[in-house]
């Protein structure tokens, strides 16, 4: 097989990657400074839908990581190009919170319990029973179904949460509908990505602590991957998938004489 070509832009998942339960990783800073330094294109991705890029540029400065607004990419963004793609100018039932209502009202998205084009899950911190009924009524009177992510739990400092792809699991049971999903695994995440920062899979590169999620969305989207070993995957766990990162690492300590 032909030797790659050198790696020249990056894109990074954030928890078990860059932060781990509100605590940078050992060499995320030195990481992500280098990345600046360099001036390659890069992203910060996260599977949230939770946070505005803002929020979350504050969130992690306030940790002691500066990770510029442009260079951070949630699954509430990738979600909102996609519809402004399939359908402009659309209207939606929403499910979640600020960086999904945001990055819908900033495609002009019209937001509505009436007659919706959509219906659009994604994290909350309270679902709400009512918006529940809602939601499925909505897609059984032909609202067409979306999920920002599969993701069916998320971490907490108490343990882990009910996220939206466990969510979304109860909608389909009431409806028999089932979603379509935009966050990662789905390469379609990584490749808007790539075209947000001017970035060509065959020079780029995914780094992700969970084989179900990061390295299969970098692989299917053509990426060089990198598991890292500070999040939910093990070394045990990787034989057990029938695909493999192109590298694993212990951490992104690894990674920063790389860039």
């Amino acid at each position: 097989m032909a030797d790659r070509k050198p790696i020249e832009s990056w894109l990074t998942d954030m928890d078990g990657v860059l932060i781990h339960e509100g605590v940078p990783i050992p060499g995320a800073d030195a990481f992500l400074k280098k990345l600046r330094e360099s001036g390659r294109p890069f992203l910060v991705l996260t599977n949230n839908s939770i946070y505005t890029q803002r929020d979350l540029h504050a969130r992690l400065r306030r940790m002691g990581l500066d990770v510029p607004v442009e260079n951070i990419w949630t699954s509430a963004l990738a979600t909102a190009q996609f519809l402004d793609d399939q359908r402009p100018g659309g209207s939606a039932y929403v499910i979640g919170e600020a960086g999904l209502t945001t990055a819908l009202h900033d495609i002009g998205y019209v937001l509505t319990d009436h007659e919706p084009d959509f219906v659009i899950l994604g994290e909350t911190r309270t679902y709400s029973f009512e918006a529940l009924t809602k939601a499925v009524r909505l897609i059984n009177n032909g609202a067409r179904f979306i999920a920002t992510n599969p993701d069916n739990v998320g971490p907490s400092v108490e343990g882990d949460l009910p996220a939206t792809g466990s969510v979304a699991a109860l909608i389909t049971a009431a409806t028999g509908r089932k979603p379509y999903f935009v966050g990662k695994p789905n390469p379609l995440m990584m490749r808007a990505g790539l075209n947000a920062i001017g970035a060509h899979s065959e020079t780029s590169a995914m780094i992700g602590d969970r084989m179900d999620t990061d390295v299969l969305a970098g692989l299917e989207a053509g990426m060089r991957t990198f598991l890292v070993l500070t999040g939910v995957t093990q070394p045990a766990d990787v034989d057990r998938y029938p695909f493999r990162p192109s590298e694993v690492i212990d951490s992104i300590a690894d990674l920063v004489e790389r860039v």
